[in-house]
């Protein structure tokens, strides 16, 4: 797997990933702390609408970041998304109302929402070879389950020796130590082959999206997995420490379970999507995500739960969640060329996450309202859903070549060359809006 660690330019990328996720889970920590000391008991309530704000921000920006990103040097655009999430984390430790943490945090996630998917869709134009592109996935998704393990630890050494304001300040570092290593390769950026306006850019990632069986799938597995992480990221605590009566350190060392199953589905997604397709190893995890979420829920109702019990069904739980989610560049990758592949992306950005925006408080309300077993029982029952949605939309043969006609089109026009019938895999482009039916 670190094979592919030897491009430099993907070296450098990877390297901006790992420091501008330790600079955000010392924000999260931080954040944490300022919300008690702004609004006491209400802490909970300020940093439950933070959350709000940082969803409403990845939903309505990220198409619109797209819809200009075409149009710019890929490069800058990262370089000055990350040095405005560095302002603003320099600006947190100065606010003295809860209203301005608001306007910040949605400024920071705004940039947030631009930077992501401009990222992601740089990899595979960096790593062309599929192969070492799916391993860059696998590292990346521990990267982000390191960055859950280890910045809690490194935040509290920290408050050991300064203040908690003065984790914004390492922060900020991380994302200017970003920008510093984006900048320090060339990288990649296509153009589009012929000028758009701005609503055709805008909403250029969805319709390719929405048009693309494999990817309406994607879209269906995202729900899946998003109905587990819900339950894991909003209920754990509740569940270790009202259910089982247990300290905050078994609170981490639930999470901890649930972070190292997804670490070790990332180490070994490499060689199992070499001989499995894609379709299978996903689904394969959504439906570990879904029984995980139902045994919870049986266990629940009929015997006293554990610690270590929880811990082992939530390490199953983030193995189904990596293996669901972590192929998901692969199949944006196929679906869009290299010009759209940022617009994709940010479709995949936004649509994911209105997933979490539905998903976070139905989660955390089922929990207060009707406890773990019924909260578990449902979100397993919206999970076998998103299952359910993945193989009716997602055909089993989505790669083959498609015998098709262009009427509109020139017999000597050069996307008609070669001998007929006319035949290739399809992906969604001016020339093809929608995967056209064999005769």
């Amino acid at each position: 797997m670190l094979s592919v660690l030897r491009n430099r330019t993907y070296r450098h990328l990877l390297a901006a990933q790992i420091v501008a996720l330790t600079g955000t889970g010392l924000a999260t920590v931080a954040l944490g702390l300022l919300a008690f000391e702004l609004a006491g008991d209400a802490a909970g309530l300020v940093l439950g609408t933070a959350m709000t704000i940082k969803m409403v921000a990845y939903v309505t920006v990220a198409p619109l970041a797209a819809a200009f990103a075409e149009r710019l040097d890929r490069r800058k655009m990262l370089v000055v998304l990350d040095l405005i999430r560095a302002a603003v984390a320099l600006c947190l430790p100065f606010v003295t109302e809860v209203w301005q943490v608001y306007v910040l945090i949605f400024v920071l996630q705004s940039a947030s929402a631009g930077f992501t998917p401009a990222f992601q869709a740089t990899i595979p134009d960096v790593l062309t070879d599929e192969r070492e592109y799916t391993r860059a996935l696998s590292l990346s998704r521990m990267a982000y389950e390191l960055e859950s393990l280890l910045s809690p630890v490194f935040a509290a050494a920290l408050l050991l020796l300064v203040s908690f304001n003065s984790l914004f300040w390492g922060t900020a570092l991380g994302f200017v130590a970003s920008a510093l290593l984006v900048v320090s390769v060339a990288l990649p950026s296509p153009k589009p082959s012929k000028p758009r306006g701005i609503y055709e850019r805008t909403t250029r990632g969805i319709r390719i999206y929405s048009n693309t069986p494999r990817l309406r799938g994607l879209l269906a597995l995202s729900w899946s997995a998003a109905a587990l992480s819900s339950m894991v990221i909003v209920n754990t605590v509740v569940i270790v420490r009202s259910d089982l009566g247990l300290s905050e350190s078994a609170v981490a060392a639930a999470l901890a379970g649930f972070g190292g199953g997804s670490m070790l589905a990332a180490f070994i997604l490499p060689r199992m999507l070499d001989r499995i397709e894609d379709r299978k190893v996903m689904l394969a995890g959504a439906l570990l995500c879904c029984t995980t979420m139902a045994g919870a829920a049986a266990i629940f109702a009929t015997t006293p739960l554990s610690l270590g019990l929880l811990i082992v069904m939530w390490a199953l739980a983030g193995f189904g969640y990596s293996t669901t989610l972590t192929p998901s560049g692969r199949l944006l990758t196929r679906s869009a060329h290299p010009e759209d592949r940022p617009a994709v992306f940010a479709a995949q950005f936004t649509l994911s996450h209105c997933c979490w925006l539905v998903l976070y408080p139905l989660a955390g309300g089922l929990m207060t309202l009707f406890g773990a077993t019924t909260a578990l029982s449902f979100m397993a029952a919206m999970s076998f859903l998103g299952i359910i949605g993945a193989v009716t939309l997602w055909p089993r043969s989505d790669l083959h070549s498609v015998i098709h006609d262009h009427p509109d089109l020139p017999r000597d026009h050069p996307h008609m060359s070669g001998p007929p019938p006319h035949a290739h895999p399809v992906i969604i482009d001016d020339l093809h809006p929608r995967i056209p039916r064999e005769p």
